[in-house]
């Protein structure tokens, strides 16, 4: 777990740069995604060159890792991602930080990883968010593309 300093006090995040890192990789990879051009297609993905995995279809592999990794975590980093997302786009800013949290907190967690997934740019979102609070996952989410398998820790 990584602890800050936003300037007013140390704050455990409760939820690793490691696992952030690889949420936001998750999401950018699923953010490139584009609408299904044929729903009725009837060729072979090996002789299109495998385009179709970014197409947005139900069965999207991108997605399916993208929820399984929210869904995996503890509610409170559900909640911590939440918070990071509201703060990484400008609705709270680093020294909210306990206002943005409380709120997430406080909210209907019905279905987390559905709300963050359906969300556009989530893994920008998450990155300025991180930034707010004095975190640079740059060196993180490079050591989690180098290490694929660091992926499959969140």
């Amino acid at each position: 777990m990584k602890t800050i300093d936003t300037g007013r006090k140390v704050e455990d995040l409760g939820i690793s740069d490691e696992t952030i890192a690889a949420i936001i990789l998750e999401a950018r990879a699923f953010d490139a995604t584009v609408d299904e051009v044929d729903e009725d297609e009837a060729s072979n993905d090996i002789d299109d060159g495998e385009v179709s995995v970014l197409e947005d279809q139900s069965d999207n592999p991108a997605e399916q890792v993208l929820l399984e990794g929210i869904e995996g975590l503890s509610m409170e980093q559900q909640e911590t991602l939440v918070a990071l997302v509201w703060t990484g786009r400008g609705d709270f800013d680093g020294d909210e930080w306990e206002e943005a949290r409380k709120l997430a907190a406080d909210r209907d967690n019905g279905d987390v990883a559905h709300y963050l997934s359906g969300m556009p740019m989530l893994g920008d979102y998450l990155e300025a968010g991180a930034a707010a609070l004095g975190i640079n996952l740059a060196d993180t989410e490079a050591q989690t593309m180098s290490h694929p398998d660091r992926r499959k820790e969140f």
